[in-house]
């Protein structure tokens, strides 16, 4: 599966942001998504995870109650909405794929998915 990801851009803390992430091939249902950033000079973290279905979510502690991830399996397209923005999360944002069928990595890891697409920046000024 071939992933882009979009919706990047600057915004001032506070504020807030969509991220998308469309993915080309066939039925993505038994899919599992995961958005993962990385600032500079920093490791690749995971910041939430959604299952196949959608039934089930994941969300680091940064960004729970904030973030919320969903999905349009139709659309073959998983969003990312970011609300109140800080300056801590100001990063290169991934999206990522794995086939995990009815099952959900309980705990992300960038080796818990093996499809990425190209990073958005996400930049929050203070």
């Amino acid at each position: 599966v071939q992933l882009q990801a979009s919706g990047g851009g600057l915004v001032q803390a506070g504020g807030s942001l969509r991220l998308s992430c469309t993915a080309s091939g066939s039925t993505l249902d038994y899919y599992a998504f995961g958005w993962f950033r990385q600032a500079p000079g920093k490791e690749r973290e995971a910041v939430s995870s959604i299952s196949g279905s959608g039934s089930s979510t994941w969300y680091a502690d940064s960004a729970q109650g904030r973030f919320v991830i969903s999905r349009d399996n139709a659309k073959k397209t998983v969003y990312l909405q970011m609300n109140n923005l800080k300056s801590e999360d100001t990063a290169v944002y991934y999206c990522a794929a794995e086939d995990y069928g009815l099952g959900f990595p309980a705990f992300p890891t960038v080796h818990a998915f093996s499809s990425w697409g190209l990073g958005t920046q996400v930049t929050v000024s203070s």
